[in-house]
């Protein structure tokens, strides 16, 4: 009776321990989540920033003709 006890208890402990492994996963997967949003915001940020200096040397060149 004891043993069956004992390994009853055992049982849940390995679940537990699964319980656990499987909420560091999901904590896991939530941090790469995490890191791929930063570097698509990144990305956008680095495209805005391109974007940004074409239409500057757009208006140089404007005003260079401007001024011929």
């Amino acid at each position: 009776k004891e043993r069956e006890r004992e390994t009853e208890r055992e049982r849940e402990r390995e679940r537990e321990r699964e319980r656990e492994r499987e909420r560091e996963r999901e904590r896991e997967r939530e941090r790469e989540r995490k890191r791929e949003r930063m570097e698509r915001e990144r990305e956008r940020e680095r495209e805005r920033e391109r974007e940004r200096e074409r239409e500057r040397e757009s208006l140089i060149i404007l005003n260079c003709f401007e001024l011929l």
